[in-house]
């Protein structure tokens, strides 16, 4: 069931959408830049305990719509500029603008800062070449656990995709294909490697059976963590520069 319900952020009122879910075990909150502010809530949830939920969520709601709109809140530039922070591998790492004496613009990982060139501290390009960034490190690092994970787990894959999905972090196919989030790139490394084991698992066990938590179990032996960290942080790095 979909509704279109109202509330008001930092003086505003704005109409959301709230979608119940006979999967969703928690309530999630998505920020898009074509849909707006959008409550995913399990199937019983009461929906009388939303307005409160959305007043504690209130900073985050407003910083993330003004990320995704013309939406004006305190909390938030309406760009990313030189000196702000940007999540990688579950630290922040530090943008910097560098004068660039080639032709060629560039974002440079060194150590924790992220050096892009002056001539990409435009409005509109830098999160272009961010996510450019982003979406190549996630395919590098995620190829790579997937090579090694694979090989410990005696699992095959024929192909790896790096997608945009919305609403997941990998999926698999009956083909043994496996798609990734890029935006995992964000998150810990044993958080990433939780969910590649994850997918891989789904190779033998197409389901969420006893048998597939007992092999996700054998090979991530935090998955329990993992998995409540993608849980508590889903809603900010599904925000994150707002695809």
């Amino acid at each position: 069931m979909v509704e279109k319900r109202e509330t008001s952020i930092n003086g505003q009122t704005i109409t959301y959408t709230v979608k119940r879910s006979l999967r969703a075990r928690h309530v999630r909150l998505e920020v898009r830049r074509q849909t707006g502010l959008t409550v995913v809530v399990p199937h019983s949830y009461k929906i009388g305990q939303l307005p409160r939920l959305l007043e504690s969520k209130e900073r985050w709601i407003a910083s993330s719509l003004a990320r995704c709109s013309n939406f004006q809140s305190p909390y938030a530039e309406d760009e990313l500029g030189s000196g702000d922070t940007i999540p990688y591998l579950g630290r922040d790492l530090k943008l910097v603008k560098r004068e660039n004496h080639s032709e060629v613009d560039s974002v440079t990982l060194e150590g924790d800062t992220l050096a892009v060139s002056h001539g990409l501290f435009r409005k509109g390009i830098l999160e272009l070449a961010l996510e450019q960034w982003y979406r190549a490190e996630a395919a590098r690092l995620i190829n790579e656990r997937v090579d090694r994970l694979s090989s410990q787990m005696g699992i095959h894959c024929k192909r790896i995709v790096i997608r945009g999905q919305k609403t997941r972090w990998g999926s698999c196919s009956h083909k043994k294909n496996l798609s990734f989030n890029w935006k995992l790139i964000m998150a810990p490394e044993p958080v990433i490697d939780y969910v590649v084991i994850h997918e891989l698992a789904h190779l033998k066990e197409m389901n969420h059976s006893k048998r597939f938590w007992e092999l996700v179990a054998q090979h991530c032996h935090g998955w329990r963590e993992c998995k409540k960290w993608l849980r508590q942080h889903e809603a900010n790095l599904t925000a994150k520069l707002c695809p």
